[in-house]
């Protein structure tokens, strides 16, 4: 048989494991991974500013996906802990994936039966539904993630992987751009507000997440996750865990909720008595709330922990161990250098993508544009982006593609600041929207890369979960108050702000390059 022979059906091979079912489960589940998120971020930004909602009041929906920066908290649970009867009948990942899914359909369901335009306690209702609805998506990543690994080879990772990512961005663009048209088709505008169109919108975008409760049906369970019932801890122990997290974030949640009056009121006060805070005074006494209920929210776990409420074995474990590990291989300077570069290296993109929505409604484009350009002509920009990435990422190496990417993503800000003086342009819209998804495919997939070569194998499904959780945390925590930062500063500054947040990043990456030498 010759090479040319061998090559063809190699070729032949490379095609049929597209068809897999393997392949195609994480194609479906990708999907299904992909449509929450923007019915949390930009489709309900635009949901809340028709409804009347301040832009300030809506930027600050985004910490409801915090849950996707805080998911390795839990996510020892959710690898261990037995589900009542689902565990036995659907196996260890199957029973989590499913759980998850009907919980981010009813907080969808939830969400639609609210109608923020109502008053206050609608906001609060529909923040909620918001909260729980990032909270299921992001421990329905994490079994996906799981499932991902165990469902094949080494091999063939890569392949579920980019099935995985298509999926996904499927799944974004259709609740994202889909939920726009369908709104936009059921009657509601700017100038018309109507809740029964978004009602509908988020109806429908329910049934749609049953593409994924499906294939939780059909597909098998992993020959690893057949051993659900080959645990190192009994099931006493697992649950006594799950009460440890969810003490500590009933203690995080008292703390920040009921300490928003304290906090209005003492910025009254020193305005009034001292000096006016301003929103910049505003920010960084709301930032200082956040951080005293983390870290309160720590101490209550601590405590319990030493108080015998769970095994200190299996909580260092879990959580000390993966920690230990990435300090002792990198040394504490360069430890703490990597993780600065993964806390902030997404930051100008994300905070701006906080208020992208709010800001091309404010510059008067009706959603059809938004969808059709932002949405569906950004999704083929951003796939091309990362093929993009990814060849020169090969050709080129992490770290110099790790700069360019960073670059590029500060530097694309600058055309959203154009626009804004520009006004609303069709054609520069598109020129604006391709520039800045192009280069953030180039970003996320040698960010990816560069990830995937800090974690350890032996822990890579926690360290791998803090590094993400990390990377979304602080920009989703400034991208909170994007809405009060284009409200004091107009969106021309906001823009140019958000441009300059990335130059740290580019030193960032020459130091995490300097400190690793031959291994970035």
């Amino acid at each position: 048989m010759g090479q040319a022979d061998t090559e063809e059906k190699s070729w032949k091979k490379i095609c049929k494991s597209w068809l897999t079912p393997e392949a195609l489960a994480m194609l479906f589940l990708g999907f299904s991974a992909g449509v929450p998120i923007l019915l949390i971020f930009s489709t309900l930004s635009v949901w809340l500013r028709e409804a009347g909602v301040s832009r300030a009041a809506v930027t600050f929906f985004s910490w409801a996906a915090l849950g996707y920066s805080f998911k390795f908290i839990w996510a020892p649970i959710v690898d261990m802990l037995p589900l009542p009867l689902l565990t036995r009948t659907l196996g260890r990942r199957r029973s989590w994936l499913l759980v998850a899914q009907l919980l981010v359909i009813s907080a969808i369901v939830w969400m639609a039966s609210v109608d923020p335009s109502l008053g206050q306690q609608q906001l609060t209702y529909m923040a909620f539904a918001a909260v729980m609805l990032g909270f299921a998506s992001a421990t329905q990543d994490i079994v996906i993630d799981a499932y991902r690994i165990e469902s094949a080879a080494e091999s063939l990772q890569a392949l579920l992987a980019s099935m995985y990512i298509a999926g996904y961005r499927v799944g974004m663009l259709v609740a994202g751009a889909g939920s726009l048209f369908i709104a936009d088709y059921l009657g509601t505008k700017s100038a018309a507000y109507s809740y029964g169109a978004w009602r509908m919108t988020y109806f429908c975008m329910a049934l749609v997440m049953l593409a994924g409760v499906t294939t939780t049906l059909f597909i098998r369970e992993p020959d690893r996750g057949k051993q659900a019932q080959n645990y190192e801890y009994k099931a006493t122990e697992y649950l006594r865990f799950l009460s440890l997290f969810i003490l500590a974030a009933f203690a995080f949640a008292l703390n920040f909720f009921y300490t928003g009056p304290l906090l209005a009121k003492t910025v009254g006060l020193l305005s009034q008595n001292f000096v006016d805070m301003g929103n910049i005074g505003s920010f960084i006494l709301q930032l200082l709330r956040f951080f005293l209920s983390l870290a309160l929210a720590g101490v209550v776990g601590y405590t319990a922990v030493r108080a015998g409420l769970v095994q200190r074995e299996m909580a260092s474990r879990s959580y000390l161990d993966p920690i230990k590990d990435f300090f002792v291989r990198y040394g504490g300077r360069t430890a703490v250098l990597l993780l600065l570069l993964i806390g902030f290296y997404r930051l100008s993109d994300i905070v701006l993508g906080v208020v992208s929505n709010v800001f091309y409604l404010d510059m008067g484009f009706s959603k059809k544009a938004i969808a059709g350009v932002t949405k569906s002509f950004g999704l083929v920009m951003t796939l091309v982006g990362g093929f993009l990435g990814g060849v020169l990422t090969i050709r080129y190496g992490v770290n110099k593609i790790l700069f360019l990417g960073a670059f590029l993503s500060s530097a694309t800000n600058i055309l959203f600041m154009m626009l804004a003086n520009i006004g609303p342009s069709i054609p520069f819209l598109t020129v604006v929207i391709g520039a800045d998804n192009l280069s953030a495919g180039i970003a996320t997939t040698a960010f990816v890369a560069f990830l995937s070569s800090l974690t350890n194998v032996s822990f890579t499904a926690m360290q791998y979960a803090i590094f993400s959780s990390i990377m979304t945390l602080f920009p989703k925590l400034i991208g909170g108050y994007s809405g009060t930062m284009v409200s004091s500063f107009g969106y021309g500054t906001f823009f140019l702000l958000t441009a300059l947040m990335g130059i740290p990043v580019l030193f960032l990456v020459v130091g995490a390059k300097r400190s690793l030498g031959e291994l970035l």
